[in-house]
């Protein structure tokens, strides 16, 4: 009896050292990539200098830093890098940096003619916020929101997102497009709406995910990149695409906004519809056979495969391979750290920690000193477009940080929330 006491005690701990050894590995890994992004952000820091109204996006060609100005709807997320360096070191000179480039974004609270006003004040006003509890940022953020609510259709049930414009393969011109991408431009409502406690800024939150469950997701939890709809009867005119492969296919970053959007819908209302939906989307993507061993998807599921390519102006095939979109993975590596919460799916947080560790691997994130200073390589803007095509991109960033950050909060047993 003793015997198999003493035995048992080993083995417990074995298991203990065992887990201790796997903590520890995991927390440098963490350190190490923390480290890492805040030398190679202090690079691209030197490449801007002083804010001046342009902000990081991606490089061209020529292996130049790419800016956009306040307006592009890029522009928060470097801001918002900036603040989870803060979040990730608590050292001041990050909290200083991430004042200094928030602040510039301010007149986009009184832009109502651009959705992703949740992008550009949310991920910097909003993350400076919740940070540091600055009043001045919450009257950004409810006014931001009240320029958001301008537009939305009661009769549609949805926020609009660009002003209008087709599908680069159509000639249907659009009148009330609503793109996936749009769920993630919820989180600001809801953040106006816990900051007031208005119940209107929920309402239309709620409304707009219905509507984009209705009509955006497909039975098999894929989902339609833009959906546009008649402005006076509020049906259905179009299901399209703009920046997937085709109409029919599963763009793999307008998925991972799908399982983020609907991931922190849940979060923010508890609806369960919300959460049935995001672990469907999450799934497919998982699941998905076109998904390489590293989770790091192709820029569409069903991209190169027949019954699905419509014709562009821009020739993929004359790429030899199908690029892969690292912007993606980091979106839905973040996502799926949230998603196994609420959850306890172990498989959603093995799969997000995959990707988080394929990301900061050599074959997708720069090395030290290159890259423009931005983090990762092999993220891919609009290939129907040609553009941005195997390239860096600001958002990468953002949501590599961030799944960084939400690793190391569920690793020291920290609540995301």
């Amino acid at each position: 009896m003793k015997k198999a006491i003493h035995l048992i005690y080993l083995a417990l701990y074995g298991f203990l050292l065992s887990s201790c050894a796997q903590s520890g590995s995991e927390q440098r890994f963490v350190n190490e990539n923390v480290e890492f992004a805040c030398r190679q952000t202090s690079c691209m820091l030197d490449l801007l200098g002083a804010p001046d109204g342009r902000y990081p996006r991606t490089v061209g060609d020529d292996g130049k830093l790419v800016t956009t100005d306040i307006y592009g709807w890029t522009s928060g997320f470097f801001p918002g890098s900036l603040w989870l360096l803060y979040e990730l070191t608590g050292d001041e000179k990050w909290r200083r940096e991430a004042d200094a480039w928030t602040a510039p974004l301010e007149p986009n609270k009184l832009n109502v003619n651009d959705h992703d006003v949740g992008f550009m004040v949310y991920s910097s006003f909003g993350r400076g916020y919740k940070l540091t509890k600055n009043e001045h940022y919450k009257e950004v953020v409810v006014q931001t929101a009240n320029s958001l609510m301008t537009r939305f259709s009661p009769v549609i049930g949805s926020l609009k997102s660009w002003q209008g414009g087709k599908a680069p393969h159509d000639s249907t011109v659009w009148q009330f497009p609503v793109i996936i991408d749009n769920m993630m431009n919820l989180e600001l409502l809801m953040g106006a709406f816990s900051i007031t406690g208005d119940s209107a800024y929920r309402k239309v939150a709620v409304a707009h995910a219905g509507t984009t469950i209705k009509n955006h997701v497909r039975e098999d939890y894929s989902c339609y990149h833009v959906v546009d709809y008649d402005t006076v009867s509020g049906k259905v005119r179009d299901r399209a695409t703009a920046q997937g492969y085709a109409d029919n296919s599963a763009w793999a970053r307008g998925q991972a906004w799908g399982v983020y959007g609907f991931t922190m819908m849940y979060r923010e209302t508890g609806m369960r519809k919300f959460l049935d939906v995001a672990e469907g989307m999450a799934g497919f993507f998982l699941n998905n056979p076109s998904l390489p061993d590293d989770g790091i998807p192709l820029w569409d599921f069903n991209a190169g495969q027949t019954g699905y390519h419509k014709d562009w102006k821009f020739d993929e095939t004359a790429l030899g391979y199908i690029p892969r979109d690292a912007s993606a993975a980091a979106i839905l590596s973040s996502a799926l750290f949230e998603l196994y919460t609420f959850t306890h799916n172990e498989a959603y947080f093995d799969s997000a920690r995959r990707m988080l560790y394929a990301l900061a691997s050599g074959s997708y994130r720069a090395e030290e000193g290159t890259n423009s200073g931005f983090l990762l390589k092999h993220s891919t803007g609009s290939l129907p477009h040609g553009k941005e095509i195997d390239v860096p991109l600001v958002y990468a960033d953002y949501y590599f940080l961030e799944a960084l950050c939400r690793y190391e909060r569920l690793l020291d047993g920290i609540s995301l929330q």
